[in-house]
């Protein structure tokens, strides 16, 4: 009996060390991707990009969406805010309450770092008339009537921005 107990815990050690290189052993042969990789031409890429910005929704976001977003903005600590997205690198554009006030920046590493403020409101009036104008499309940063959120840069554009859903997920489901 007391040698089998010390070799059933061998076999233990053995069986898991062998899992364990297995876990970690790279598959031979060249690299895939889990998902399909494209080899678009530029002309293709922005013929996809103008078809996504077709889509976008120009519906103004309104007041009542705009209110609640604000209070709910004024309702958490300094420093946290609206994020679309918290991973590596850049995140996209968010609101961030700082103070008595909330300010719009490019979002990098997971929320942690912020970019240069882009847009700054103290007033409560003043956030509110100008997200209610706002829609899916200005925020996108193809709306060239709007140069708080415009961009010439196809890569910026579109890409984690803010959008009605994204406030109201945020703001509690606030319609407008």
């Amino acid at each position: 009996m007391s040698t089998i107990i010390p070799l059933l815990a061998l076999g233990v050690v053995v069986v898991v060390l062998v899992a364990a290189v297995r876990s970690v052993r790279r598959p031979k042969g060249v690299w895939q991707s889990p998902y399909p990789l494209i080899d678009a031409t530029e002309e293709e890429m922005a013929r996809r990009a103008a078809e996504l910005r077709d889509r976008l929704s120009r519906e103004p976001f309104g007041e009542a969406r705009a209110k609640a977003f604000w209070r709910r903005l004024m309702s958490i600590n300094d420093g946290e805010g609206l994020i679309a997205e918290f991973h590596r690198d850049f995140c996209g554009q968010g609101l961030i309450r700082r103070g008595d006030g909330v300010v719009l920046c490019d979002i990098f590493d997971g929320g942690g770092a912020t970019g240069d403020v882009i847009a700054a409101w103290r007033e409560e009036a003043d956030f509110v008339a100008f997200f209610a104008r706002q829609s899916d499309f200005s925020c996108s940063g193809w709306d060239i009537g709007e140069p708080v959120f415009f961009t010439e840069d196809a890569r910026y554009r579109n890409n984690q921005r803010l959008t009605a859903r994204s406030i109201d997920r945020f703001a509690g489901g606030a319609a407008s």
